[in-house]
C-alpha cells in the first residue's frame, strides 16, 4: 500500500514512518507538515491510504478531506478524542488513532485498510445475477449518539453551509457532512439531487410545477440543469 503522512508535529511523523517500515507491504511515499504541499502531491500521485492529524495551522484534517475530489482510505491520528465522533461524517476514514499510537492498534488499523484493499480489487462475477443491494438505512451522529434513519421516511435534504438539514416522517436532524457524502449513503433509485443544496425522495413528490416541487409542505426549487434528468427518473405517461 502507498501512504503519506500529513502532522505538522515531526514527532509524530517519524513515529508513523518508523511504525510503516515495521509493516512489509506499506511504503511510505512522504511526509508532509503542509496540507497544502500534501494536496499538491495528490494532484500529481495518488495514494492507497493516508495517516492524517486533525489540528493544524490554519487548516483542520476534516477540512483537507474535503478538497478532495476522490480520498483514498484516511486514517486520523489525533490526541483530540472528542474529535473521532466526527469521523462517522466521513466514508473515507475508517479507523482513529489516539495519540500517542500504540503499535497494537496502528496494526490493526492498518489491517484494517489492507482487508478493505483487498475487497475492493477483488474481482467480480459478471455471470452473477445483479441483488438489490442500495442502502435501506443509515446512521447519523447527533451529540456523539447513533440515530438511525429509515431512508425511505427521509423526504428530502438541505444543505445549509457547513451542515445539512434532514426532514422527513418523525425526522428533522442536523448534521455537520456534506449533501455529497450523505448522498453516497442512500438508494440511487430514490434520491435524487435536483438542485445543489437539496436531495428529495422521488417517491414523496406530491406535485412539480415549472421550476418547483411539493413535498409535504415544503417547496423545493429545481436547477435548470437537473430538470431534464429529473424528468427521466420520473414514471411519466
Amino acid at each position: 500500500m502507498d501512504c503519506i503522512v500529513l502532522d505538522d508535529e515531526s514527532v509524530s511523523r517519524e513515529i508513523v514512518r518508523f511504525l510503516c517500515e515495521k509493516e512489509s507491504d506499506i511504503k511510505l511515499l512522504e511526509s508532509f507538515s503542509s496540507p497544502i504541499e500534501a494536496f499538491k502531491f495528490l494532484n500529481q500521485r495518488s495514494v492507497d491510504l493516508i495517516f492524517l492529524d486533525i489540528h493544524m495551522p490554519g487548516f483542520s484534517g476534516f477540512e483537507f478531506i474535503q478538497t478532495l475530489k476522490s480520498p483514498p482510505l484516511i486514517i486520523i491520528t489525533s490526541s483530540d478524542i472528542e474529535q473521532a465522533a466526527e469521523v462517522f461524517d466521513y466514508e473515507s476514514i475508517i479507523d482513529f488513532l489516539r495519540k500517542p499510537i500504540q503499535p497494537e492498534k496502528f496494526k490493526k488499523a492498518v489491517s484494517k485498510a489492507r482487508k478493505i484493499m483487498e475487497v475492493d480489487r477483488k474481482p467480480k462475477d459478471k455471470r452473477a445475477p445483479e441483488s438489490d443491494t442500495s442502502p435501506q438505512h443509515l446512521y447519523i451522529n447527533i451529540d456523539k449518539k447513533l440515530i438511525k434513519l429509515e431512508a425511505r421516511k427521509i423526504s428530502y435534504i438541505e444543505a445549509k453551509g457547513d451542515y445539512i438539514s434532514i426532514k422527513g416522517e418523525g425526522i428533522d436532524h442536523k448534521v455537520h457532512t456534506t449533501l455529497s457524502n450523505i448522498f453516497q449513503k442512500l438508494p440511487k433509485d430514490v434520491f435524487f439531487q435536483v438542485h445543489r443544496s437539496f436531495l428529495i425522495n422521488l417517491n414523496q413528490i406530491i406535485d412539480i410545477q415549472d421550476n418547483t416541487i411539493l413535498i409535504d409542505k415544503s417547496v423545493i426549487p429545481i436547477s435548470r440543469a437537473k430538470r431534464q434528468a429529473l424528468m427521466e427518473k420520473l414514471n411519466l405517461i
